[in-house]
């Protein structure tokens, strides 16, 4: 794997919108971040005009564990929701799921 990371949620989107398209198979989003949440984040990569704006899959990784958090993160546009602590075999079958 080669692993891009950022700092805030814009960045995040600041980071798919300028990668090249189809270069990015899965973005691992945490809701609670700096600048721009990963809500609102993930709402702003789906709204992007490019092609696998809406197809690249986008995991939740979050502390927001209650049922309406997992419905907000579908709801922004996100594939799947994992909540902390990560237990691996639930991140990793998730990735195999849809990568």
């Amino acid at each position: 794997m080669i692993v891009l990371s950022a700092r805030n949620g814009q960045e995040a989107v600041n980071t798919f919108e300028t990668s090249p398209v189809a270069s990015i198979d899965l973005i691992l989003m945490d809701i609670r971040m700096p600048v721009m949440d990963g809500l609102k984040a993930t709402s702003a990569i789906r709204s992007l005009q490019r092609p696998d704006a809406g197809s690249t899959p986008i995991i939740a990784m979050t502390a927001n564990a209650f049922d309406e958090d997992r419905k907000q993160s579908l709801s922004a546009g996100m594939n799947a929701h994992i909540s902390k602590p990560i237990i691996p075999e639930v991140l990793f079958s998730a990735i195999l799921k849809y990568v």
